[in-house]
């Protein structure tokens, strides 16, 4: 097996991460988190560490033992896991991936145009999954089976916004936010009321300790749709979720892109999110971001993704220390990229951010 790359092992401790992400005084050590890993970075590691050498293909809990040897490896403290059986179909287009991580069918996106919603007899015919005929087999497993020092962060879910825009097309969206509203929000109210189930059966699992919200808000220069808008159609159902989470004892954390200085006090004060990951240093950077929220509110990743892709070793170890010197007093922050390890991120790189991650002190 090739040498480890990291400098210092890693112990999870899940109760210390909440610890942190709940703002409860400086870590012992960073504690790293991601949204998610691309599952072509997740091959190139556990290929080129023989994390899977122990495992055998057929076992039917091979992904799951595969993603607890992978993210033990990687020193995080939790899984990402939710339910089954909740696929939405919208319209795809498809382009060639150039990354060096390819993937052989191409990447996908979503067609901006137009979506399977585009009127009212669309809404009636689509095929809206029941949240109450979800599977939660990796969750049960998961509870049986995650190492002692490892919890579960459920997700992701919470896609308001997203879902908005995916299921009508964003232009279509734009456009009916004035022509069709009542349509918009009969979609907006459809969605909340299945992620209201969704996140009231994450949180029956002793081993959640924190759920995922994720819904992509903004874009470079604002939001994606008016303030107001969102304030009446997404923020409703991240506070809905938000405090079913609460109620559990568990913190709500906020994955969204974009530019959202306009909502930043709704998400801290109304929707009262405990943690808000993606940050681009075009828009914020992290460090900046903690001198603006930091006293309320816990900052996760922005390690900048573009940075990762182009910078050197050197100057990627140095940004995450000088990042760790900013961020890390009081807790309340967790190191990570600024949005995904997508599959176009050198490995290498996104190794040394973590290997650096656990020299800091």
């Amino acid at each position: 097996m090739p040498a480890s790359p990291f400098a210092k092992e890693i112990t999870p401790d899940w109760e210390s991460l909440v610890r942190c992400v709940a703002r409860k005084g400086t870590p012992e050590r960073v504690h790293s988190l991601e949204l998610f890993l691309d599952e072509e970075t997740k091959q190139a590691i556990c290929a080129r560490h023989g994390l899977t050498e122990d495992l055998s293909g057929s076992d039917p809990a091979y992904l799951l033992k595969r993603e607890i040897a992978l993210q033990r490896f990687l020193g995080y403290d939790y899984v990402l896991c939710g339910l089954e059986g909740l696929e939405m179909p919208v319209n795809w287009l498809n382009a060639e991936d150039t990354a060096e991580n390819k993937r052989d069918a191409g990447r996908d996106f979503i067609n901006e145009h137009q979506g399977p919603i585009t009127t009212w007899e669309e809404f009636e015919a689509y095929p809206w999954p029941d949240p109450r005929d979800a599977t939660s087999l990796a969750l049960e497993w998961y509870e049986k089976n995650l190492p002692d020092g490892m919890c579960v962060l459920g997700g992701l879910t919470g896609h308001f916004a997203e879902n908005l825009s995916w299921l009508m097309g964003y232009e279509t969206l734009c456009y009916a936010l004035y022509d069709q509203r009542d349509l918009v929000q009969a979609i907006a109210d459809r969605c909340l009321e299945m992620d209201r189930q969704v996140v009231a059966r994450l949180v029956e699992f002793d081993r959640v300790k924190m759920v995922w919200g994720s819904d992509d808000m903004g874009f470079r220069s604002g939001t994606l749709i008016g303030p107001d808008d969102l304030r009446a159609l997404a923020l409703p159902g991240h506070k809905a979720l938000a405090q079913i989470t609460h109620d559990t004892g568990r913190l709500y954390l906020l994955h969204s892109c974009g530019n959202l200085a306009t909502i930043m006090d709704d998400l801290i004060e109304d929707v009262r999110i405990d943690a808000k990951h993606s940050f681009e240093d075009t828009i914020v950077d992290v460090r900046e971001a903690k001198a603006l929220w930091g006293d309320r509110l816990t900052l996760l990743g922005g390690i900048d993704m573009d940075f990762m892709c182009r910078a050197e070793e050197s100057a990627i170890r140095e940004r995450v220390r000088d990042t760790l010197r900013v961020c890390m007093p009081g807790g309340g922050y967790c190191l990570g990229t600024g949005n995904t390890v997508a599959n176009y991120v050198p490995v290498d790189s996104y190794l040394a951010m973590l290997d650096e991650g656990r020299r800091f002190a």
